[in-house]
């Protein structure tokens, strides 16, 4: 497993227009190990409350996830409560409930120190680096944030963005951090801070993968029915490291293709609440989609 994720796991409530569900499995680090499984072994580090069963964790690792960096601490699992708009753009957030995540010290297992590669998911930027500081030398680290931390704790991200090869964001997110208007300027100043390249995510506009050397552009698979956007953002991140991590090399052209990847289980994420669309795929409806993107993105 030369892989390794360190992020949230979460029960949700999610209201749609069209449905409501409570007590979904999600979390950042979920949906990422759930995406990046269809392409080999993960290894998995967050917390849970007593109230989080051992059945998901046994579900977990029936998918090739290894949950030995999982802490089951005394209290509630991080909740959520988050409701949509038609748009499926517009997402307002009800209730956060931290809980266990609150005090989260994360705890790499020694078995998992010298992985090659590495997702630290939307946390803290603190506690992103606590997680770094106890890998070895990894070839690949990226990270996501989002704005709050933008907002509060822009100087620790910003020691961060010097130690990792690749940032995941949104286009409100990227503009927030620079400063700058255009998205493309953007992007080029989030490399001038650090990383290797910068991924924006435009939901269901697409993404952009923006390098010292290197500009990609990718649409959105078109999904005819979404059901639930959460954790899309993450279960893109899982495919795109999951690719990666399975062939194991880092050239330019890997990047595009993990990008495709990254589309397609996103695209999967969407079509169910939580992670039960992608607890249902396999790699052949993967690649099946890969090819089905390859043909729409490729004259």
């Amino acid at each position: 497993m030369n892989l390794l994720v360190i992020g949230t796991l979460a029960f949700d409530n999610i209201e749609t227009p069209y449905d409501k569900r409570e007590n979904v499995l999600g979390g950042s680090a979920t949906h990422f190990a759930h995406a990046a499984g269809f392409f080999g072994g993960v290894r998995l580090v967050g917390v849970v409350g007593t109230d989080f069963g051992d059945e998901h964790l046994e579900k977990f690792r029936a998918m090739g996830i290894d949950c030995a960096g999982v802490e089951v601490a005394e209290g509630k699992t991080f909740r959520w409560s988050g409701r949509y708009e038609a748009d499926w753009n517009t997402r307002v957030t009800l209730d956060t409930q931290l809980n266990v995540f609150a005090d989260f010290d994360p705890r790499v297992p020694a078995e998992a120190r010298d992985v090659d590669y590495v997702f630290l998911a939307n946390a803290e930027p603190k506690i992103q680096m606590k997680a770094l500081d106890q890998c070895k030398s990894p070839k690949l680290v990226v990270a996501d944030t989002m704005n709050l931390w933008i907002d509060i704790a822009k100087e620790d991200l910003l020691a961060l963005l010097k130690r990792i090869h690749g940032l995941v964001l949104n286009d409100e997110e990227a503009r927030m951090l620079t400063g700058e208007a255009n998205l493309i300027t953007a992007a080029r100043k989030v490399l001038d801070l650090g990383p290797d390249f910068v991924i924006l995510k435009k939901g269901e506009h697409g993404a952009f993968l923006v390098g010292k050397d290197m500009h990609f552009s990718l649409p959105a698979y078109p999904v005819e029915s979404v059901v639930d956007p959460t954790g899309a953002g993450d279960s893109f991140a899982g495919g795109f490291m999951g690719y990666i991590a399975s062939v194991q090399n880092i050239q330019p052209q890997t990047l595009r293709r993990a990008m495709l990847y990254g589309t397609v289980t996103a695209s999967y994420c969407v079509q169910g609440f939580g992670v039960e669309e992608l607890q249902k795929r396999q790699r052949t409806d993967v690649e099946t989609r890969f090819n089905d993107l390859l043909s729409i993105v490729t004259l």
